[in-house]
């Protein structure tokens, strides 16, 4: 059974650490997200959000965190990569099988092209 939480390790918390994504890191574009997606030497994923103001109130922000943190978890396959996600404002307004969907294609579409 997989986890129901993302552990303290499993997640980019510093700000040296997106800086370094954004700034080392490849830009994979979804319909409703775009993954930052950099190589780690880590035994695991890690993951990151970013939910800029654009996407609405601290409760429509908050939201879309909760769903990115859960296509994570779901997607929890392989290991070494750290993941920014950044939703766009369409996120919110999708069900949740089309994120999904939108999510494990982007990531694929990223190893495709990273191969």
């Amino acid at each position: 059974m997989v986890a129901q939480t993302l552990r303290r390790d499993e997640r980019i918390r510093r700000r040296p650490e997106y800086q370094r994504l954004h700034a080392k890191g490849v830009r994979t574009h979804g319909r409703y997200l775009t993954l930052l997606i950099l190589p780690n030497d880590l035994p695991m994923n890690r993951l990151g959000i970013v939910a800029s103001r654009r996407l609405g109130g601290a409760t429509l922000r908050n939201r879309a965190k909760r769903l990115a943190r859960e296509l994570f978890r779901r997607a929890k396959t392989g290991a070494g990569l750290d993941v920014v996600v950044l939703p766009r404002r369409a996120f919110l307004d999708t069900d949740f099988e089309s994120l999904e969907a939108d999510y494990r294609s982007t990531l694929s579409r990223h190893r495709r092209r990273t191969r």
